[in-house]
């Protein structure tokens, strides 16, 4: 799945145990511009290096993986819970955006032939 969005947060990289690291990701979503949206996207392990050169107010695209799992708490009562795991990003404008613009080389139009059989 994937989205396009302004980055509203993004947070340091969090050791949650010995094996697992995570990063955090918040991108303004506005599908009704009057109620825009606030998701957050989780960068797993190695992928935490991918927010390294994101900035607020980028705008971007994320793509991510759609989770769920569910929890039962001790006394018996089953919740869901769901997640949005980023596996990749690009910045589309912004400061983490490419400075300039590639085009195509300019024609040399001196270059063509002289002949012409166009006709009109």
């Amino acid at each position: 799945m994937d989205i396009k969005g302004k980055v509203h947060e993004v947070s340091p990289t969090v050791q949650v145990t010995d094996s697992l690291k995570k990063r955090e990701l918040i991108v303004e979503y506005i599908e009704n511009p009057q109620y825009p949206e606030y998701l957050k996207f989780e960068a797993m392990q190695e992928r935490c290096n991918l927010l390294d050169n994101v900035k607020v107010g980028d705008d971007v695209e994320v793509f991510f993986n759609l989770r769920g799992r569910p929890w039962t708490d001790k006394t018996g009562k089953k919740s869901y819970f769901n997640s949005l795991q980023l596996w990749r990003i690009n910045v589309l404008s912004g400061a983490g955006a490419a400075a300039s613009p590639e085009y195509a080389p300019p024609v040399d139009l001196s270059a063509a032939p002289d002949e012409d059989d166009l006709p009109f």
